[in-house]
């Protein structure tokens, strides 16, 4: 990715440009020391002067008024707020008219800005306040006051906190009174400019140190640069915070959100004292020292999966290289390509008015669409079909360019979501709340309708990425996700009303992909590379998930590496310096996945024995288990050495009928309650209370036998026969109760046993035909 610049030869301004800012995609306003305030048009290439100000106001910062206001898109703005070094700021609209001068701070005011919902405007000054005031210019509340000059000013996402600059800290102000208020040293020198990101949540600050960094919005570090030659006079994010631009003297840095840098510019501008980024992501404008305006064009974009890979040329051309054969094919669009997104065999691409949709096998003939809105800032691709989000909403298409569905939620953003806190799957769509970091909603694909019961997913602390596994049946759809802590959890989408567990499965982990064949799980934890190979081992045996892991020493991927893509057996892996890295892993895992999928248990078998892998065997075991083939199961813990397991498995399978087998595997998963209920709803009461006797749980024994009216006299012999063993004297209440005046005699109970198991032997029969072997030990 570079930048590609353009400056004219002579300088409209003829003094130092100190502020600019776009209206739409193609027009731009700049503002400048000697009192004009110019209009650029891109189409046009024209310059015209929209105002020439008094000549007592000399501008510092603008910025326009938001444009969505109250969900209500307007499609340009039409005012913007301009601070100037007299203590005042101005509310002027868009044609140059001077509507509002505000007297607000002592010596200059050198920033202001809207919130995101155009509610409140906040100012900072050399008089070391920070101010608060409403949409028409009233004053709020002064937020704070201290001793240095405030040179920089940002809102939270959420419009609920200000961040601001004090001398060499950086602090973060909630509007709340008395909520705590975060502060820290972020730079050596002066902090001469700051950004907050709304998509990522991530903090740009820039210094009189020449360096400029990256942090998280509790304070921690994720990037400082190398020092410059000059201080850094600005910084800025694009809106969908996936890169950010750096501007110093003679220079213009392109960068990616985790802080390495794409493209250096060395351009003849003086400092670059202002930067600000088209609506759509694609260009930027720079406020020159010597009366320049810069522009910039993002291009050489670049996109690959498997042996395609696509590049941005110009701004509405693409270049495809097939690398197996060289095969290069070039794709031309109407306007200028916005987003593009390269994954399961097609290529979706949105310029500023439509929407193209090619397949990898045929370059030729794309699926067209008209856009409703505009500027897309997200696309997802899954198999069937891929999610667009714009301003406007989330629409759901097929690859056939047909709108599938349209999700909605109370409150919903959609110009904050980004490919961390979205997730799509062939049927299933989830998206992090962002008002409540805690909150995932889930829909159905299909129909945009919440899923099942319509209760979200609710997390105990703060979600930081969700993501969908691709493969499999819906009832089967697993979501993990990483919260705040860097612990990652995965739980079941579909939930049947029952509440669902949330299972740990990594902590610390930074960053992890689904596979796109199979549901394999890669990440990296602490300084570990991990590949969950099943990570659905944690429903159906706890104890053996540690052994379905690939585990390898990650120190080769620096510091805050990220994992591009995992497609195939092949996992792509981006290093905190830019630099990919590929690896590959096993590709059999994939292959035991197909088999299984297909009911091939006979060859899953052979291909684990031709593999000797010990993750192999207990993938199967657990495969085996959560599709009830308990054969397969036998032989791969047998594999394993779970001697113990193979002996309950033998058990199992010497069950008289059918339900009291399904309900000892579900006992073997750990899911005691529904064993128990399944056993209830059949009638087996006798099998419900002995499962409780074997598991100690005695109250629950006593209870169902008193509530049946059977087997009271087996569950207190257990009982008393267990007392024994451990030379324990009788202390609950309920047993010495029903013990009182009953005789407990082992023949009369072990016929009982015999002719209930002789019952249910004979109920399957009938159930059954063919009659079922049985043999059942009676234990003593």
């Amino acid at each position: 990715m570079r930048l590609k610049i353009s400056l004219l030869k002579e300088p409209k301004h003829k003094e130092l440009v100190s502020c600019v800012g776009w209206t739409t995609a193609d027009e731009l306003y700049s503002c400048s020391d000697d009192h004009q305030i110019m209009k650029w048009n891109l189409l046009t290439s024209e310059t015209t002067q929209v105002v020439k100000l008094p000549d007592d106001i000399y501008p510092i910062d603008f910025h326009w008024f938001p444009r969505s206001i109250g969900g209500k898109k307007q499609s340009y703005a039409e005012s913007f707020v301009l601070t100037s070094s007299d203590g005042k700021f101005h509310l002027i609209s868009k044609s140059g008219r001077l509507e509002k001068s505000v007297e607000a701070h002592g010596g200059a005011v050198l920033a202001g800005r809207w919130n995101y919902e155009g509610t409140a405007l906040v100012t900072v000054g050399e008089d070391g306040q920070v101010k608060i005031w409403s949409k028409s210019g009233m004053l709020r509340s002064t937020l704070a006051q201290q001793g240095t000059p405030v040179y920089s000013v940002a809102w939270g996402p959420d419009s609920e906190k200000v961040l601001y600059t004090s001398g060499k800290q950086l602090i973060i102000k909630p509007l709340q009174p008395n909520a705590k208020v975060l502060q820290w040293k972020a730079h050596d020198g002066l902090i001469l400019k700051i950004d907050w990101n709304s998509v990522n949540d991530l903090i740009l600050s820039a210094g009189e140190d020449c360096k400029y960094k990256v942090w998280d919005s509790y304070g921690r570090i994720l990037y400082s640069s190398q020092p410059h030659e000059y201080p850094i006079t600005s910084v800025a994010w694009t809106m969908d915070g996936e890169l950010f631009a750096v501007g110093s003297f003679h220079t213009l840095r392109l960068c990616d959100k985790t802080g390495w840098s794409y493209a250096l510019e060395k351009p003849n501008t003086g400092s670059i004292f202002n930067i600000a980024w088209s609506i759509d992501g694609t260009q930027l404008a720079g406020a020159c020292g010597n009366g320049h305006v810069i522009f910039a064009h993002v291009v050489e974009q670049r996109w690959e999966w498997k042996n395609f890979e696509i590049t941005l040329i110009k701004r509405r051309t693409m270049e495809v290289r097939n690398v197996i054969n060289d095969a290069v094919d070039l794709l031309e669009f109407r306007d200028r390509v916005i987003k593009a997104s390269l994954n399961f065999g097609h290529l979706v691409v949105s310029t500023s008015l439509q929407c193209y949709v090619f397949s990898t096998k045929n370059w030729n003939t794309p699926t067209i669409f008209d856009l409703k809105e505009g500027t897309v800032s997200l696309i997802l691709q899954a198999e069937r079909h891929f999610l667009l989000a714009d301003g406007g909403g989330l629409y759901l298409y097929s690859y056939e360019g047909r709108l599938i569905s349209s999700p909605k939620f109370p409150g919903m953003r959609t110009d904050v979501l980004n490919a961390q806190t979205v997730s799509l799957s062939n049927d299933t769509l989830a998206i992090k709340d962002k008002a409540d970091g805690k909150v995932i909603y889930i829909f159905e694909a299909l129909s945009g309708k919440p899923l099942s019961d319509g209760r979200p997913l609710t997390h105990t602390t703060e979600i930081v990425e969700i993501a969908l596994d691709q493969k499999g049946l819906t009832s089967e759809r697993k979501i993990v996700f990483i919260d705040k802590n860097r612990d990652l959890h995965i739980t079941s989408v579909k939930r049947f009303g029952k509440e669902q567990k949330i299972v740990k499965i990594g902590t610390m982990v930074h960053t992890l992909a689904w596979n796109d064949t199979s549901n394999i799980l890669c990440g990296i934890q602490d300084t570990r590379f991990t590949v969950w190979y099943y990570p659905n081992t944690v429903y159906v045996d706890k104890d053996l998930l540690p052994k379905t892991l690939y585990e390898k020493d990650a120190s080769e991927f620096s510091k805050n590496p990220q994992i591009v893509h995992f497609v195939g057996n092949q996992i792509t892996i981006r290093r905190a310096d830019g630099s990919l890295i590929h690896l590959n892993i096993s590709p059999y895992p994939a292959i035991l996945h197909e088999y299984v999928s297909s009911s091939k248990w006979e060859d899953a078998v052979r291909l684990c024995r031709f593999v000797k892998d010990q993750s192999m065997w207990a993938c199967l075991a657990a495969m085996a288990v959560a599709s009830k083939d308990m054969a397969t199961a036998e032989i791969a813990y047998a594999s394993i050495g779970e001697i113990d397991k193979v002996q309950f498995i033998n058990f199992i399978k010497d069950l008289p009928s059918k339900e009291s087998r399904m309900a000892h595997i579900l006992l073997f998963s750990g899911n005691t309650h529904e064993a128990e209920t399944l056993l209830l709803q059949t009638g087996l009461i006798y099998q419900a209370i002995q499962v409780n006797i074997n598991l100690y749980n005695w109250d629950r024994a006593l209870e169902l036998a008193v509530k049946h009216k059977t087997h009271v006299d087996t569950v207190l012999a257990y009982r008393q026969k267990f007392l024994e063993d451990f030379s324990k004297k009788e202390t609950n209440k309920r047993f010495l109760q029903y013990a009182e005046g009953l005789e407990v005699d082992w023949n009369k109970i072990k016929a009982k046993i015999e002719m209930e198991i002789a019952k249910e032997r004979e109920r399957a029969a009938t159930a059954a035909s063919p009659a079922v072997r049985a043999g059942v030990t009676v234990q003593q």
